[in-house]
């Protein structure tokens, strides 16, 4: 800083017979500036009275260079970072001031180095400090801790910090409990936890709670929640997206049901996760009630983008759109998740005419609006559209097609049949091809019939993961579509010799905040007789309208009428009759399926929608399928 130098000569030229930098009277304005330009800023201005200090011969005090170092990480750079630590290393024979070894400020160095990324140079400050202590530990760990794929180095810091005889405290646990990659080691921390007595700890609970829902483990999760004493608004978080996050969407209703029962306010972190868990369950009604929750937070895109992405993937796309026409602002995740939600409930077109719109006065599209685009065409059978906007990408929008977009175009290949052509293109790609371009194309054999392209597909995903039951499954179901019994029998032999089991196929339907659960083939609800009983009475009302069971569709070598019989109860006409005796005037009857609805049930729904005068929804885990009057949104597509 020149400007201090004018107006102090002697530190930039000291001659004889002047009171020279070394003088004490000299050093307190140059500290007391420095001291307020690492308070206040600008960095720059600090930064540039450490050659000045070094030159003075002083050193600033440890509180002054903490508070610079604090100063770096909110508006400075790495090089910034390396700069001061410069300053601090060099200053050994500075006058004034702390030690150069100054506990408190390697602990910010280390800290600074971590913030910025450079775990390396952290971890070599760290290693040359002459002393360390639980801040020095707590700090490396939990970078490490929070870096990719350096979890295993923060658990060997944990145990080398407690053999240096420095015991973790609740920070250090909170950090090292997400590096916890299997239930072994969690166990092992954990029962460490209780054994200094921090089990108590909000924090340590909380982070708990989220190391044992990321392992997949939401009993434990759940009963460290039930044992705590007393909660707060993070640890009630902490269960509610632990829950949400690993499918068990119910149970995150729940709990935020019991949160709000205990007088808790919720906030974005909770009305995220319980909008995740509605998403996953369509559970419209519940989406719903949230919604009123976020009216507070009327300018929160976050909030606004995960309650515009619940009504697209609960098949209430009026009041999506209707969200998305008032949004006080949209930027590209509102964009793409509207053209994603009109293409996966059969709405392809308007998704594309969404898109168009959002050339023209929205933001730039990126790699997941393309998705969405590609996912339009694929699923209306618009070949040349696809191949339009996949070959316009670059050019057009700055996008480079990956693996996700190459997908898409299998799938547009395949669901139109034009198999050799989807071959062809595989072959063609600029990269191997992984497993889940191999199962699209396996999925399009089966959909087409095609046993010989069938079975080349599974040898390729067997061939990356000997293990993938589920392209057995493809292959044998592709066999039993074509009647070709011995080869099916041969895939099954296949997968039961390795234990393998074909998944059931389920239904839910969400009445009155409770989610019902239909198995195939399954009568333990407690309304079964009555649920029979309906559905008895529907398949009469549908005969009448021409429905015939579709036994082509039972890939089992069975007499026909144990076919029908198998048909008969599959999981989503349990669920249709189940949502028509319960059905409320003016509202769609809805409902979530595990695997893909087969052709007779298509069928069938189509008609009940018909002689009941419903709209039903029944979403898989692909798309949507709006019936209506006799005709579904799918277009027979799908």
């Amino acid at each position: 800083m020149r400007s201090l130098l004018k107006r102090l000569p002697c530190l930039a030229a000291p001659r004889r017979g002047c009171r020279c930098l070394h003088s004490h009277s000299n050093r307190r304005p140059l500290l007391s500036t420095f001291s307020r330009l690492c308070d206040d800023g600008p960095l720059p201005a600090a930064l540039a009275l450490l050659p000045d200090l070094a030159a003075a011969g002083v050193r600033a005090d440890p509180v002054s260079l903490c508070r610079l170092i604090k100063l770096c990480v909110r508006h400075g750079t790495a090089s910034d970072g390396r700069l001061i630590h410069g300053h601090v290393s060099g200053a050994s024979n500075t006058v004034g001031g702390a030690p150069h070894n100054s506990l408190f400020v390697s602990n910010s160095l280390v800290s600074m180095y971590a913030k910025f990324g450079l775990l390396d140079d952290a971890l070599e400050l760290f290693g040359g400090m002459p002393q360390r202590n639980v801040v020095s530990w707590t700090t490396v760990v939990a970078a490490l801790a929070g870096a990719g794929g350096r979890k295993e180095e923060a658990l060997r810091f944990f145990v080398d910090m407690q053999r240096d005889g420095v015991a973790p405290n609740s920070y250090t646990y909170s950090s090292v409990l997400g590096a916890c990659g299997t239930p072994r080691v969690l166990a092992a921390v954990h029962a460490s936890v209780l054994k200094v007595g921090l089990d108590s700890d909000v924090f340590v609970r909380s982070s708990l709670i989220d190391a044992y829902m990321k392992l997949g483990d939401l009993d434990s999760g759940r009963k460290v929640f039930d044992e705590m004493v007393t909660r707060d608004l993070v640890v009630w978080n902490s269960i509610i997206a632990g829950f949400a996050q690993s499918g068990d969407g119910v149970g995150a209703v729940e709990l935020f049901m019991r949160m709000k029962e205990s007088g808790f306010s919720s906030n974005q972190g909770t009305l995220t996760s319980v909008l995740r868990a509605c998403t996953g369950m369509v559970m419209l009604e519940v989406g719903m009630q949230v919604h009123a929750h976020v009216l507070k937070y009327d300018r929160d895109l976050i909030l606004h983008n995960a309650l515009l992405d619940m009504y697209c993937k609960c098949g209430s796309l009026q009041d999506a759109d209707s969200l998305f026409k008032r949004m006080p602002q949209r930027d590209v995740i509102s964009w793409s998740t509207m053209v994603s939600g009109l293409a996966q409930n059969g709405r392809s077109t308007e998704a594309l005419k969404v898109f168009d719109l959002m050339r023209s006065e929205g933001p730039a599209p990126n790699r997941i609006t393309m998705v969405g685009v590609l996912f339009a065409c694929s699923h209306a059978g618009l070949v040349g559209d696809g191949w339009y906007y996949f070959r316009s990408m670059e050019k057009l929008f700055g996008i480079q097609p990956e693996r996700e977009h190459f997908n898409c175009m299998v799938d547009l290949l395949g669901r139109a049949g034009k198999l050799d052509g989807a071959v062809k293109f595989i072959s063609e790609m600029n990269f191997e091809p992984d497993l889940v371009i191999w199962r699209t194309l396996l999925g399009a054999c089966r959909m087409h019939k095609n046993a010989n392209l069938a079975a080349y597909a599974a040898r390729e995903i067997l061939k990356l993961e000997p293990e993938d039951q589920g392209a057995r499954i493809l292959l044998s179901n592709t066999y039993a579509d074509l009647r070709q019994w011995s080869d099916a029998e041969k895939s099954w032999k296949a997968m039961r010799h390795q234990g393998a089991k074909k998944e059931p196929g389920r239904s839910w339907i969400e009445l009155g905040k409770q989610v019902h659960v239909f198995i195939a083939g399954d009568f333990s609800h407690p309304c079964s007789a009555g649920i029979v009983q309906e559905l008895n009475r529907l398949i009469r009302r549908v005969t009448d309208l021409g429905y015939v069971p579709q036994t082509e569709f039972v890939l089992q070598d069975l007499e026909s009428e144990q076919k029908e019989d198998l048909l008969k109860y599959h999981s989503e006409k349990l669920a249709v009759a189940f949502g028509t005796m319960n059905s409320v005037e003016g509202k769609p009857v809805r409902i979530m399926k595990n695997l893909r609805i087969c052709g007779d049930c298509h069928s069938f729904v189509k008609l009940v929608s018909k002689s009941e005068g419903k709209v039903i929804i029944i979403r898989d885990p692909v798309r949507f399928h709006h019936f209506h009057d006799g005709v579904c949104s799918c277009g027979d597509y799908w």
